[in-house]
């Protein structure tokens, strides 16, 4: 249930936050924003902006006139607020969590709605330069909360390594470390006899050991100590299996001006990391079957967050550099397709047919559901493989 739970509110964020970029560039340039629904339906309320105040409706099982209960307003009511234009925008909060979704007008999307009126207010009726901010308006929020989530990480938890050495900092709870008696300030010496002098070479002894047994030789008040553990495992972004004990390096608070260097250094590095493994696997030194989709970011979401909040979040940050790289790309369905055909309308002169846009639309979407798919059966094969 942990996992669920914090797969769940990972991927709401991140999409909350992708959908309100969407939403706010849609604002600051005049376009009607028709629903920003939190969650996919069936809805759970409604909060609709009209004249002189707000219209709200919740939603439940009600039986209506021909006797068979169906999902439908059991409570409707309006709050007054005298003045109140009323933009028409619905806020929907609904029961599916993963995800959400801006509609605006006059925009022919994966939602298949093909109604143009060439009003003010819709965003095929705006300058092109205006419909690319609203279409990487999402990728741009997703980089920005990435770089704050880094930083926030930078300045509360520290970021800065007091030295190389390979002495403890944090012990995380209930981890191997902590069962074995591993204490902060502990120096380790060796991993099945190799020397450790620095804290990547201790790192480089225990990725490679998932699930494996140990022994560790370490320094405590002057005294050298041994302690046999078996490791524990947490999969990186790639799907590889990575041997953990539940130990941190020491680190020191980062000044602002060093947290603003971290945030940028880690958010190209999380970009960085996905052409990485886009690389690898138009190379063929990684397998597509390598690829991973929902149930694994459940499974690294729930180890991140049993790790700690620090971890929890640091997953949270790189996945949203995922998400801004995934959308940017020119798939049409994706914000990037959306810019590309945007593009080529500027350079043919010429808005494209609906009939073209929408078979375009309708094949990016095919396409993404078939790929969809090939990563969750990839998820249920490394789940009962």
């Amino acid at each position: 249930m942990t996992y669920i739970i914090a797969f769940a509110f990972l991927i709401s964020i991140l999409v909350f936050v992708h959908e309100l970029g969407h939403y706010l560039a849609a604002r600051s340039i005049g376009v009607k924003v028709e629903r920003f629904s939190v969650g996919f339906p069936p809805r759970l309320g409604t909060f609709t902006s009209v004249p002189g105040g707000w219209k709200v409706n919740l939603f439940f099982f009600k039986k209506d006139k021909e006797g068979s209960y169906k999902w439908q307003p059991v409570i409707s009511t309006k709050i007054d607020r005298a003045g109140k234009k009323g933009s028409g925008t619905e806020y929907c909060l609904a029961i599916i969590p993963f995800g959400g979704y801006v509609k605006v007008a006059g925009m022919i999307d994966e939602s298949m709605d093909t109604s143009f009126e060439h009003k003010s207010y819709e965003l095929m009726s705006k300058p092109r330069w205006q419909q690319i901010w609203f279409m990487s308006a999402g990728v741009l929020m997703n980089t920005l909360m990435a770089f704050l989530i880094y930083m926030g990480l930078a300045i509360n938890s520290g970021a800065v390594p007091v030295s190389n050495l390979p002495v403890i900092g944090q012990v995380m709870e209930g981890a191997p470390a902590e069962k074995s008696g591993l204490l902060t300030g502990d120096i380790i010496k060796s991993v099945d006899g190799k020397k450790i002098s620095s804290w990547e070479s201790l790192v480089s002894e225990i990725y490679p050991r998932p699930n494996e047994a140990i022994e560790l030789k370490y320094l405590r008040d002057g005294r050298e100590n041994t302690i046999n553990l078996t490791t524990s495992y947490q999969m990186n972004f790639k799907g590889d299996t990575l041997g953990q004990i539940g130990i941190r390096q020491e680190y020191r608070p980062s000044t602002f001006t060093e947290s603003i260097n971290i945030a940028t250094q880690r958010t190209v590095q999380g970009f960085g990391m996905i052409i990485y493994s886009i690389q690898m696997l138009t190379s063929g030194q990684a397998k597509f079957d390598q690829l991973g989709g929902p149930i694994m970011i459940g499974q690294l979401a729930g180890q991140a967050f049993e790790l700690g909040l620090g971890s929890y979040f640091a997953l949270m940050a790189l996945i949203s550099c995922n998400l801004a790289f995934l959308n940017i790309l020119p798939i049409p369905g994706l914000d990037g397709g959306h810019i590309f055909i945007t593009l080529i309308e500027g350079a043919i002169r010429r808005p494209l047919s609906l009939r073209v846009r929408m078979l375009i639309q309708q094949t990016g979407t095919l396409l993404l559901l078939l790929l969809m798919i090939s990563v969750m059966i990839n998820d249920i094969g490394r789940l009962f493989g």
